[in-house]
């Protein structure tokens, strides 16, 4: 049997891009046509900036919504490890795409209004999180917001398969994300109009304050 990557390892993080990579044209035909509306809504209707938004999509996969953006007049930059997932975002949204590692990320500061995170950060280790979290806090812009959509759990962490997944109660989400700095603006569970057994995503909202004082 083969061994497992150190947690926290950037090797981690190898070992699940290259199942993005391994299996991209599968997950773009299994998530191009997924209704995430109200996640892309949640995030624009708390920017106060003027338009058009200068957004990052981190974590955007193929680009659907890099492409929901762009579409909508913003310019927006897609960001993601996985190499594949970088070229079809390209190809696909016609936008900027940055190929990082989370956990080696190189953002440039002050530099966004908003950051989507849709169904990415679960993936990075929890020893790695309040550095991701820190660098999305940096590289908005005063006021900026983060949206972070992730499967919801008892903070259960490790491998699923060839995929690493922390899945955060709402408590102990919240609990990374105001160490980061952030101010929490909202948060929902989904699909809408189901029962809590039949919810698995948690979304939330947070605001990167525009002085100390707001974070208190």
């Amino acid at each position: 049997m083969a061994l497992l990557p150190p947690v926290g390892s950037l090797s981690t993080s190898d070992r699940t891009l290259a199942h993005y990579d391994q299996h991209a044209q599968a997950f773009w035909n299994g998530t191009r046509d997924h209704d995430v509306s109200q996640n892309r809504d949640a995030l624009l209707r708390h920017i106060a900036a003027p338009t058009p938004l200068r957004l990052l999509d981190f974590g955007c996969g193929p680009g659907r919504d890099l492409g929901a953006f762009r579409d909508l007049g913003h310019e927006v930059v897609g960001l993601d490890g996985a190499a594949r997932f970088c070229q079809m975002a390209r190809t696909y949204a016609n936008c900027e795409v940055w190929q990082q590692d989370f956990l080696a990320l190189d953002l440039p500061s002050d530099r966004f209004d908003g950051v989507f995170a849709n169904a990415v950060l679960f993936h990075v280790p929890s020893v790695h999180l309040p550095g991701v979290l820190r660098a999305l806090h940096d590289t908005l812009r005063p006021g900026g917001v983060l949206f972070a959509s992730n499967p919801w759990g008892d903070n259960e962490e490790g491998w699923q398969g060839d995929r690493y997944g922390v899945y955060h109660s709402l408590d102990h989400w919240r609990a990374y994300v105001t160490a980061a700095g952030f101010a929490e603006l909202d948060y929902y569970y989904r699909p809408a109009g189901q029962p809590c057994h039949r919810q698995p995503w948690l979304a939330t909202v947070w605001r990167r304050p525009e002085t100390l004082e707001e974070k208190y």
